[in-house]
């Protein structure tokens, strides 16, 4: 599902920063590409004499490795292999895939299958994913039919041989989580050749590491529901603006990604117990976390919980989330975790 959802990622945060920003001869840097069907961008202060050129193609070897391991759209990646996996068999995944696949199942079970890896046939079945189904509601029995397929605890890992058991039929779905991964890969890159000041993005989802040249820390803003597309670096269009020294963001919304039958609107928001999308309040969830990995799913999981039981799994598991809410009057309300609040602070 890269390529559907992040089309729509990069919509729900942006970026504040003036360019050029230069101190003592040292300047903010603008690297652009394209990965998972949507684009990444850094922003970043560079050591003397570092290429741009091995700069920016070390940042796009980092994006097009989660998409050769991760991609749903992609025939030979190995996702799409150990999906097409015969019945009752192992897979040895790469390591990189097998750490996602092992944090994506931790936190299915952590929330009760609310976020759930395996939900590909009922995403695909909605018209969201890369079979190109047409936007409609399904019948109940389509639909118990594609739940049938879903289930986190069907998969069983060797944490030795970094293995997966493929027991059939199962379609994993990674997109909620593989593009928060690719951002810190990106940022572990970076670190590893000397970079210490940057903001990475990747269709949305953010990290931030120093600061710019002169001693500001990088800023993101996160995007009202319901702004008008491409208005997004207007100030009234901006719901909070957070600080990004040492940190990730991504939000998960579905105010632009739904479609209406009947007369009934239906979110990309799949629960994987109930097999239809959320009905409930909640227009977007931002999520700050140590790394975009944790960060990416987390909004994912949060919006399918709702507004309630999200809120008490937030605040039981010391998570910095920023609920924004439909409210009856066609307004728009927070709610916010007691962590993201902390967050806020300078």
């Amino acid at each position: 599902m890269f390529r559907e959802r992040a089309r729509v990622g990069s919509l729900w945060l942006f970026v504040l920063f003036l360019l050029p920003a230069t101190v003592s001869g040292k300047d903010v840097r603008r690297f652009e590409g394209e990965t998972m069907g949507t684009t990444w961008s850094v922003n970043a202060v560079l050591p003397d004499g570092v290429d741009d050129r091995v700069i920016e193609a070390g940042i796009q070897a980092q994006v097009d490795r989660v998409v050769a391991q991760m991609s749903t759209y992609e025939a030979d990646s190995d996702l799409s292999r150990f999906n097409r996996a015969p019945a009752g068999t192992w897979q040895t995944l790469p390591p990189e895939f097998y750490r996602v696949l092992r944090y994506a199942l931790d936190l299915a079970k952590s929330s009760g299958g609310a976020y759930d890896p395996t939900v590909g046939p009922l995403v695909n079945l909605w018209g969201f994913g890369p079979d190109k189904r047409p936007h409609e509601a399904p019948d109940a029995a389509a639909i118990a039919t594609a739940k049938a397929r879903v289930g986190w605890a069907k998969i069983r890992l060797d944490d030795a041989g970094h293995r997966a058991f493929q027991p059939g039929g199962v379609y994993v779905d990674l997109s909620s989580v593989a593009k928060g991964f690719g951002v810190d890969q990106v940022a572990d890159y970076l670190d590893r050749v000397g970079v210490h000041a940057y903001l990475v993005e990747v269709g949305g989802e953010l990290r931030g590491h120093g600061r710019k040249p002169d001693g500001s820390p990088w800023h993101v803003g996160i995007e009202r529901p319901g702004a008008a597309a491409g208005a997004v670096d207007n100030p009234d269009e901006v719901e909070r603006i957070v600080s990004m020294t040492d940190r990730a963001i991504a939000t998960s919304g579905d105010y632009r990604h739904f479609f209406e039958s009947g007369g009934t609107f239906f979110s990309h928001h799949i629960d994987p117990r109930s097999g239809y999308p959320v009905t409930h309040r909640v227009a977007s969830v931002s999520v700050i976390a140590v790394d975009c990995m944790l960060a990416d799913p987390l909004g994912t999981t949060l919006t399918v919980l709702g507004p309630d039981e999200g809120m008490a799994y937030a605040k039981e598991h010391h998570i910095a989330a920023l609920f924004i809410l439909y409210g009856d009057d066609g307004k728009f309300t927070e709610l916010m975790s007691p962590a993201f609040a902390a967050a806020l602070k300078p």
